[in-house]
């Protein structure tokens, strides 16, 4: 195939860059241009990537870490809908005219043949509209498609089939569309008509999946609720994950020899976005420190100083950043705040889960890692440590989330993700 043009693009957070990191550079090593627009935070890696970087210009640089700042007033609300709504509008709809008159710049030095970005990046409908570009959207999320099967995307519900049941949910995706996220929904039709483009009449988490050429979604159909009425354009692909090099990598942990000391091995991390311990990472450590287990804490680059010195004791190891697919196969339990790319990484080393996530979507991961039995759902953001010690206990005594992981570690492996996802993308260039 003729070499190809393809701009890479996301929205500013790790979660939303790293997964299509892999994509990018099995296209890249194809022969094909790839470059990437994105927020300066993303310079150094994609430098080491050797994919060219179009920096943000216009478009505000607000991040997963400095959202608060930029923000102030998103710190004084609750973890739930309000925040949601809040983030919707402030860190994604808004941002998309911003985004749109960057690439209109990158356009014209790059005539890229294909647009390919996450399901979050709002101004991927204006640029294939606008540009007549072919686009890629990519779920790096659990699929946010209403179906008449569920209940609606957002608010972290399982679903049921009785009677009873159907009709609940039937209520709920009423109230969600024409209520809740009626707003955001609005804010977004704002935008779509000062570009000239029709409005939309489905929530905002329906377009991604509706109006690009194709939707690659990170995962398998093992880890979502059945539907009848799955998105046409939407493929699963398997696990979405970081670009890795074949070069092998040796991890010289100071405390690796600790690995083979204690009974069980436990991981616990808040991924990279959460910066306050006292939600998961200190009641998990106060619920099992004094146990023989080594507790391996991954802090995502926050206060990591500050919890070596409040937890000294040998069984308990504090990093910045530990390599997941170097300590997972070595590990017995995964507590987690729900990051996708973290639930995912964990069912590939079919490791078990003790989940506790309600922000930024993540009640809709955990509420799958209950419902799929490969973990406890603890539902809410903030638990106690006797919360914490009840559902490890029962993750480590009940076979059957071992037993759930590995039939889905093994739907995983049956996948060839990265070819599927090259494949894809290519398909749509003309």
């Amino acid at each position: 195939m003729q070499s190809k043009k393809i701009l890479f693009a996301n929205v500013p957070a790790d979660g939303h860059f790293n997964p299509l990191t892999g994509i990018a550079m099995r296209l890249k090593e194809q022969g094909h241009d790839v470059r990437w627009y994105a927020s300066k935070m993303f310079s150094e890696k994609l430098g080491r990537l050797g994919i060219p970087h179009y920096p943000f210009k216009r478009a505000l640089e607000v991040n997963q870490f400095n959202i608060n700042e930029v923000f102030p007033e998103r710190k004084k609300m609750k973890a739930g809908v309000r925040q949601l709504k809040f983030d919707l509008k402030n860190f994604f709809i808004y941002r998309a005219p911003e985004y749109f008159d960057d690439i209109g710049e990158i356009k014209k030095e790059f005539p890229f043949d294909v647009f390919v970005c996450d399901a979050a990046f709002t101004a991927g409908q204006l640029v294939k509209n606008k540009f007549n570009v072919p686009s890629v959207g990519v779920g790096i999320s659990p699929v946010m498609s209403t179906s008449k099967d569920l209940p609606p995307y957002g608010l972290g519900l399982t679903p049921s089939h009785s009677f009873f049941a159907s009709m609940k949910q039937s209520v709920l995706r009423f109230v969600a569309k024409n209520f809740l996220f009626k707003e955001s929904t609005g804010e977004y039709n704002k935008i779509l008509k000062r570009y000239g483009l029709p409005p939309e009449y489905v929530t905002l988490f329906d377009i991604p999946a509706l109006r690009c050429d194709i939707f690659i979604q990170s995962g398998t159909s093992g880890f979502e609720y059945k539907r009848t009425d799955m998105p046409e354009k939407l493929r699963f692909v398997g696990p979405l994950h970081a670009y890795k090099s074949n070069v092998k990598k040796e991890f010289n942990y100071p405390w690796k020899e600790k690995l083979n000391r204690y009974k069980k091995n436990i991981l616990i991390s808040q991924g990279t976005f959460e910066p306050d311990h006292s939600k998961l990472i200190i009641p998990a450590l106060e619920a099992l420190k004094d146990e023989d287990n080594l507790l391996i804490v991954a802090t995502g680059h926050h206060h990591t100083e500050e919890l070596r010195k409040k937890y000294t004791k040998d069984n308990i190891v504090v990093e910045d950043f530990i390599d997941f697919d170097f300590i997972m196969p070595q590990t017995d339990v995964y507590i987690t705040n729900g990051g996708y790319g973290g639930t995912l990484l964990a069912i590939g080393h079919s490791l078990p889960m003790v989940a506790a996530g309600i922000n930024e979507g993540k009640n809709e991961i955990c509420a799958r890692i209950g419902f799929f039995k490969l973990g406890i759902d603890l539902k809410t953001e903030k638990p106690n440590a006797a919360q914490i010690k009840k559902a490890y206990d029962k993750v480590i005594s009940d076979p059957i989330y071992k037993t759930s992981i590995e039939k889905l570690r093994d739907e995983f492996k049956s996948c060839d993700t990265m070819k599927l996802s090259a494949d894809l993308i290519l398909s749509v260039t003309r």
